[in-house]
This record gives C-alpha cells, sequence and structure tokens, in this order.
C-alpha cells in the first residue's frame, strides 16, 4: 500500500508499505481524509515532544485527523465493510488504575494514532482497534468528519468549564480550535467574543457567530466569566487569566511549548479562579458527530484547502506560509484506490 512517511527533520516520503496483518479486535480501514494540525507540523521539523521523550520516532506515517470507510473487521469489533467511521487518536489501555478510574485519556500505557504505538492515517489504508472508531451517519460527509477529532476536544473544554447563557465567553486564538470553539459557544452562551491577532481569522470569527472580534490589544481585563484559550502562544495563558473575572474560570486547550511569563500564581488563588487543562474528548466522539449532523458545528468555513495524497509537502508548505483565512489543510486520500 502507499502510505506518506515523515522521515526525518523537514523531509516527507511516500512510499510502498507492507499492508497491516489484521489482528483480534482490529478493523481496516481506507481513510479517505486526513487533516494536517500543528502537532504534524511539529513531528515534521523534528521538534516534537513525542520525539523528544522518545514515544515516537521516525520513519512515521502520520494522520491523527481522519475519516474512512471500513474495509474489513474482527467479527467481534461489531463493524463490517463499508460502515463510515471517523478514527479517534488516542487509544487507552482499559485496564491501568487511571482507565478504570474513568480517566482513559490519562492512560499509563496510552498509544496515539498517528503521533506514537499506532501508525497514522495518511496512508493508503490503517488498522486500528475497533473500539477507536465512531460511526458516521449520512449526514456527515467526509470532508466534515475530518474535524470530528480536533472537535471533540471542544467539546471536552466546555463539558469541563460548564457553560450557559449567563456566561460572557472569550475565546482565544482563531485557529481551527478556536473557531469550533466559538461556534460551539455561541449555541450556549449569552455572549462569545473572539480575541486574536488575524484579522482575516476574526472576521472568519464574526461568520461562525462570535458577538465581537477583538484584536489582542484591545482587550478589557476581567470581562469574561469564562476564557477558552485556543492558540496555543506563550503569553496567551497570562492573557486568559489576565481576562477572567473573580470566579470565572479558564479552559486551556492551546499547548504552549515555552514557558509562560506574567504569571502570578497568588492572583489566581485571591480571585478565585478555575483552571483547567483540557487534553481531549475521548469520551464526546459520538456526541461531537450528532453536533456536525444537526449544523450545530460546520466545518466548511474552516476548511482552507485540500490537497491530493501526492501532494503531502505542498500541503505542509501551505500550512506554514503567511496566510490568512480558514485554518485547516486537509489530505484528500482518496487518489489511492483501495476498497472504498
Amino acid at each position: 500500500m502507499e502510505a506518506v512517511t515523515i522521515v526525518g527533520p523537514g523531509r516527507l516520503k511516500t512510499a510502498s508499505v507492507p499492508v497491516p496483518e489484521p489482528l483480534p479486535g482490529t478493523v481496516l480501514v481506507a481513510p479517505r481524509y486526513a487533516g494536517i494540525c500543528g502537532t504534524d507540523l511539529e513531528l515534521f521539523h523534528g521538534t516534537s515532544s513525542y520525539l523528544a521523550d522518545g514515544r515516537a520516532a521516525t520513519p512515521l506515517i502520520f494522520g491523527h485527523e481522519w475519516c474512512g470507510r471500513v474495509v474489513s473487521a474482527d467479527p467481534g469489533t461489531g463493524w463490517r465493510p463499508g460502515d463510515r467511521v471517523a478514527g479517534q487518536t488516542m487509544v487507552p489501555c482499559g485496564g491501568c488504575a487511571r482507565c478504570r478510574a474513568g480517566r482513559r485519556g490519562l492512560c499509563r500505557r496510552m498509544r496515539e494514532v498517528g503521533l506514537y504505538g499506532l501508525d497514522g492515517a495518511a496512508a493508503q489504508y490503517i488498522r486500528v482497534p475497533g473500539h477507536a472508531l465512531a460511526r458516521l451517519p449520512d449526514t456527515v460527509p467526509d470532508r466534515t468528519a475530518a474535524l470530528v477529532e480536533p472537535a471533540v476536544t471542544v467539546v471536552e473544554s466546555f463539558a469541563r468549564t460548564g457553560c450557559g447563557f449567563d456566561d460572557r465567553v472569550a475565546v482565544l486564538g482563531t485557529g481551527t480550535i478556536g473557531l469550533l470553539a466559538v461556534q460551539f459557544a455561541r449555541r450556549v452562551a449569552g455572549r462569545v467574543d473572539a480575541v486574536g491577532v488575524d484579522p482575516a481569522g476574526l472576521a472568519l470569527a464574526v461568520r461562525c457567530g462570535a458577538d465581537r472580534a477583538i484584536p489582542v490589544g484591545e482587550t478589557t481585563a476581567g470581562s469574561y466569566s469564562l476564557v477558552v484559550e485556543a492558540s496555543g502562544a506563550p503569553e496567551a495563558f497570562a492573557h486568559a487569566l489576565d481576562l477572567v473575572e473573580p470566579g470565572g474560570r479558564v479552559g486551556v486547550i492551546g499547548v504552549a511549548n515555552e514557558p509562560t511569563a506574567g504569571v502570578v500564581a497568588g492572583s489566581v488563588a485571591l480571585r478565585g479562579v478555575s483552571v483547567l487543562g483540557i487534553q481531549h474528548g475521548l469520551d464526546h466522539y459520538d456526541r461531537t458527530i450528532e453536533l456536525f449532523a444537526t449544523g450545530a458545528l460546520t466545518a466548511d468555513p474552516l476548511i482552507g484547502a485540500t490537497f491530493p495524497a501526492g501532494a503531502a509537502a505542498e500541503a505542509f508548505a501551505f500550512m506554514e506560509s503567511a496566510r490568512s483565512g480558514p485554518p485547516k489543510v486537509l489530505l484528500d486520500l482518496t487518489e489511492w484506490k483501495g476498497d472504498r
């Protein structure tokens, strides 16, 4: 089968690799679309923490935001050929103390598709455990389904922080996660403001339902009961703490890889601010798919470009170009004719 692999810093290679052999409890899927995100860029450049701590190694078949169709399956999984599926990234063991306590996202023996432990979806076929798939209805197109994985983290964020009509919400960042957060918050919050640095991204946030789009330097401290940090910028965590009111909540989705300056821990304590780290939404795949099916979340305004699988290098270059507008870049894997 064909697969796109990261073979070293700044180097991609499309090569023929063996089709994964069937294993008990697994499903063979033909991916149709895979999203490229900042985590993939870090793997591509060799700067990923997964590479630094030894969990990941090159060559690596990337692709953790994906959808596809079942080709074959262990009968015990309940999947059949032709079933349309979205794949989850995190694959917990289910047996460690954290998994048994209901904290599967912190599994001690975690594997992550396209990152470490399991090959990714930038390939003609991918083999995954049957429990790491979610069923797609006909009302959710394939291109939309490729955004289910990032969206589950947004759903997890609001499930953890809570959000209601009395809330005034600020979403920091106008990337894929930030725009999905705006879409979700507009359904339940009294007011939603998007905060960012990219004028085109801020304009898109308004299209996604934000009441106001505010450049980073024009915000007012203590204005929000809930702040969602979705940018991952090193300075954004301090900004989120500045924006939240006493007794408010901060949901941290963005992953900054540099220390954050300007944070006074005493201020968090004295103002009674709750800070919640949001890792992933393992328990929210079906709910997230329902949100896309009903139109509560929409993917099309977020997709900036789609590249064929053979143009993966161009897709990565486009991701890094000085561009603005819709943030998500997809790989169309349907050119690799599998059992589709």
